[in-house]
């Protein structure tokens, strides 16, 4: 193996052992001392920001600042004093104040040089020097406030012993943070190990029980991520070969209803077409028996027997024309044939061939659109939905006997209404209208010698150009309308 556990965990406990003892060493030799400077300059500027409050505001008399200044002085060890303009003590924390006063007159007005400057600003400046009396170090700031007093803060860098506990409860603190994270660094380390073989073991569970989503996720090149890669193959295999069994299976399933909705449907063609040939079969044989056997022996009961039978060959093949139609547009047989053409034209032309059919009828036909509207379509399928349409309104066609025709444009469609007056369609049959061979009134459909499937039709052609279609009933008359997108 190239990364093995054992030598991960003897090379993390001895890193993190020697890593530390080295930090402690590398801390406390490098920023001990400035630890403890930081701390000390810290606390002279808190009491010079202090005091340059106070000086701001006039308040260096007053009670409340004389008493946060002495409690200062005494919890840092500081020394202070002030001068006015003329060189007289404003504010002093020490009860002989001559030698403040000399290092301070030293500093503003001999402008000593400084060998260990800490910071500069155009306020003060912070520097570390050594007592020529007592020969101790002292940090201290000096400068100007900004009534014009002169200003000086002190305090004695301690002894050896103050320095031991400094640097004890600094190093306290880095013990205890290297502690803890090392606490957490074994913790993790181990959870690290634990985990992967915790994780192999619920995947196991669940794959014995044929569920393969759960996958192991390790970034590792150790035995437990090996494992767990080929856990993962082995999971993903099955997953897999599962899936295209169920594939299989499901479709199969789909072929199944297929078949036996297509056996339904052929089954449900086959008896309405049989019911709807019945009669006009039954017609043709009767009077053709008829004639065969002299029924009619003038010429003009022999003639009548010919229409009847010519007119019900010619209704048996026009409903045959409209059922392969019908055929061809539901399975997808024909090409739409998108094209940009004037609707207005179509519809224009169409109504004028069939005025001789309106007049004898008796109906009164309008329409108001004179100008071209463009639009996409099959435009031989589009006059077949129309003819559909005139044709249903014609025959449908009661009270004042009009039939309009409107063109009207919403949004990016022009929508074809045909209007006829008459009779509303019943409710409950404006859902069927669209199936093969439903008929709201058998009766009339026979009549005039309709089939039931010139709805249908419409429906597979407005589906094959994805365009809408439908009814709307009012007061005194139907209202067949479709849509085609504007061009």
């Amino acid at each position: 193996m190239k990364h093995s556990i054992r030598k991960q965990f003897a090379a993390i406990f001895i890193g993190l052992m020697t890593g530390t003892i080295l930090l402690c060493w590398f801390l406390n030799g490098f920023f001990l001392e400035r630890y403890y400077i930081s701390n000390k300059r810290a606390v002279l500027l808190d009491v010079y920001g202090q005091l340059s409050e106070a000086a701001r505001k006039g308040k260096m008399d007053s009670e409340e600042y004389n008493l946060r200044l002495q409690q200062d002085c005494g919890k840092y060890n500081l020394s202070m004093l002030v001068l006015n303009e003329d060189l007289k003590i404003v504010k002093s924390s020490e009860s002989d104040s001559n030698f403040m006063k000399l290092q301070l007159l030293q500093h503003v007005f001999m402008r000593t040089e400084v060998t260990d400057e800490i910071e500069k600003t155009e306020q003060y400046v912070m520097q570390r020097v050594e007592d020529p009396r007592s020969h101790m170090e002292y940090i201290e700031v000096w400068g100007i406030l900004e009534n014009r007093d002169f200003f000086i803060i002190r305090t004695a860098l301690e002894g050896i012993q103050d320095s031991v506990q400094i640097a004890n409860r600094f190093l306290a603190y880095v013990g205890m943070l290297a502690a803890v994270a090392s606490g957490l660094i074994i913790w993790y380390v181990s959870g690290k190990v634990t985990t992967p073989i915790l994780q192999l073991t619920d995947i196991s569970r669940r794959m014995a029980q044929l569920d393969f989503d759960v996958r192991y996720r390790g970034n590792g090149q150790n035995e437990v991520d090996l494992l767990g890669e080929n856990i993962n193959t082995l999971s993903e295999t099955l997953q897999h070969t599962i899936s295209e069994l169920k594939t299989a299976n499901n479709e199969l399933k789909k072929d199944i209803e297929r078949k036996n909705e297509i056996d339904e449907m052929r089954k449900e063609f086959l008896a309405n077409v049989s019911h709807e040939l019945k009669t006009p079969i039954a017609l043709i044989q009767g009077y053709a028996e008829g004639l065969q056997e002299g029924v009619g022996e003038d010429a003009e009961s022999r003639s009548f027997y010919c229409d009847v039978i010519v007119d019900e060959a010619s209704r048996m093949n026009e409903m045959v024309k409209k059922l392969l139609t019908l055929n061809q547009l539901e399975f997808g047989n024909e090409v739409v044939s998108m094209e940009r053409f004037d609707i207005t034209a179509l519809i224009g032309n169409y109504l004028q061939s069939a005025e001789l059919l309106a007049r004898q009828n008796g109906i009164t036909v309008q329409m108001e659109q004179k100008a071209p509207v463009f639009v996409w379509g099959d435009e031989f399928k589009t006059e077949e939905v129309f003819t559909n349409y005139f044709s249903n309104a014609v025959h449908y066609c009661g009270g004042d006997r009009v039939i309009e025709v409107r063109i009207e444009r919403r949004m990016q469609h022009a929508r074809v209404l045909v209007f006829n007056t008459g009779t509303p369609i019943p409710q409950e049959s404006l859902p069927h209208l669209w199936e093969k061979f439903y008929k709201v009134d058998k009766a009339r459909t026979r009549e005039y010698g309709g089939s039931g499937v010139g709805l249908s039709i419409v429906k597979a052609v407005m589906e094959s150009m994805n365009q809408e279609y439908g009814v709307i009933n009012y007061e005194n008359g139907v209202a067949f309308w479709f849509e085609l997108e504007l061009a």
